[in-house]
């Protein structure tokens, strides 16, 4: 019996799912660790709210603002293809997948929080700040991981 899974895309995204997540997760690791950041991708951009300094009257809402606009792409590559990655359908999309599938979700959420709460007891400052970007993705990254390593063990 196949499972009827509205939520799921294409298997035929895959492929470029792994690409961008493979290239986004690399690039992310290469400019996080050498903090390079690439002055010809600086443009004027739209800001809902923008507030650099909090003693500043520069801030406020819907600026445009000049900003390095690198990160930002990194992030949505990785997103898109995790999503990619994460919501299509296998070749034989059946009921031991989808509870694969479900199983790694729950636990990609709960190891996240565990994660997350140990964070807020022990992390501080802005190291904190960088754990909280660093949270955006890892759901996602936990799921993935969890949900391969089992269907690669089944």
């Amino acid at each position: 019996m196949v499972m009827k899974s509205n939520y799921l895309l294409s298997n035929k995204f895959k492929v470029p799912g792994w690409i961008l997540l493979s290239f986004g997760v690399i690039t992310g690791i290469c400019l996080t660790t050498t903090g390079f950041e690439l002055d010809i991708l600086t443009i004027d951009v739209f800001s809902i709210y923008s507030d650099n300094d909090v003693f500043s009257s520069g801030g406020g809402f819907f600026k445009i603002m000049e900003n390095s606009i690198v990160d930002e792409l990194i992030a949505l590559i990785i997103i898109i293809g995790g999503l990619l990655v994460g919501f299509s359908k296998e070749k034989i999309e059946d009921e031991f997948i989808y509870k694969i599938r479900t199983d790694s979700l729950v636990w990609a959420i709960v190891v996240n929080y565990i994660i997350l709460m140990f964070a807020i007891i022990f992390i501080y400052e802005f190291t904190f700040f960088d754990v909280l970007v660093y949270n955006m993705f890892t759901p996602l990254l936990f799921f993935i991981i969890r949900f391969n390593f089992l269907k690669a063990r089944a």
